[in-house]
């Protein structure tokens, strides 16, 4: 697939939107909207309309998964969501890696149809460790392609305050196993999604050590960042920090007026909203 993005115009891009069921809502959906207090229109022409409109573009995924019970789509329909909005809209693919064989053929076909520019992963929802050598194969065809993998890390907005957490084991958001990943597949761009609390100076300690791996931002409001991570955004890691808002659960506006109020230097603040993730996914500048 071919964007038609015009870098040269764009205010940001979000790394981390999320392509969602807009008819009825499960259990999942109405805990995760009171846990992130709000949210965007999760109608896909309204969506696509609001990056437009905002000179953004985005990278847009589902999740594989159905411990949660929320309505997923597929990724071909992430696919043709991005076909029909090229100039706003990158496609990632997700696989839940228990698929085994079945998961490698669908990376295959969606890589070799030229259609998905990466994978995204939520382990804690897919139930493994991200160095699991069940996941090995599907690492394997996106290293092959030089494209990013990215994985959910830190706690889980989804099932959150759920009896048992809907299921959800927040042990596979812990970010360390990931350094095995980065170990075995070096070339192979990586990214770790949100602040990784509680476990925040892990995920800076593998993308200081590690050169391929990327923080993205999204998930949580600039305003509750840690310390730590500002520091680090603005100085040893300006360039492998991402600008993602978690769209439908947190929007740009929001993120970006609190962004605005935060402690990041003027010089970083291009790096993170736009100028790294054009780099990384191999965007004309």
């Amino acid at each position: 697939m071919t964007t038609t993005i015009d870098v040269s115009r764009l205010a940001a891009l979000d790394v981390h939107v999320h392509l969602e069921h807009a008819g009825e809502s499960t259990e999942a959906d109405r805990k995760a909207a009171a846990y992130f207090k709000g949210g965007g229109p999760r109608d896909p022409d309204a969506m696509a309309e609001y990056y437009r409109s905002r000179n953004m573009a985005f990278v847009v995924f589902t999740v594989d998964e159905t411990l949660s019970g929320m309505i997923r789509l597929s990724n071909d329909e992430v696919v043709a969501f991005a076909q029909k909005n090229p100039d706003v809209a990158i496609p990632f693919a997700s696989i839940n890696p228990h698929r085994g064989a079945d998961g490698v053929r669908e990376a295959r076909r969606l890589i070799d149809g030229g259609v998905v520019k990466g994978l995204k992963l939520h382990p804690p929802v897919m139930e493994f460790y991200p160095n699991d050598r069940i996941a090995y194969p599907l690492y394997e065809v996106f290293a092959a392609a030089g494209l990013p993998v990215l994985f959910h890390t830190g706690h889980s907005g989804i099932g959150t305050g759920m009896r048992g957490g809907g299921g959800i084991r927040l042990k596979y958001g812990h970010p360390m196993p990931i350094d095995d990943v980065a170990v075995d597949f070096p070339d192979m761009p990586i990214i770790l999604a949100h602040p990784s609390w509680p476990w925040q100076d892990e995920a800076l300690s593998i993308c200081l050590h590690k050169p391929q791996v990327y923080i993205d931002l999204s998930g949580w409001s600039p305003k509750y960042f840690p310390p730590q991570l500002v520091q680090y955004a603005n100085t040893q890691l300006k360039h492998k920090m991402l600008f993602g808002s978690d769209f439908p659960l947190i929007t740009p506006d929001r993120w970006l007026a609190d962004f605005e109020k935060a402690d990041f230097r003027d010089e970083v603040r291009p790096l993170i909203l736009r100028e790294n993730a054009i780099r990384l996914l191999g965007l004309a500048l």
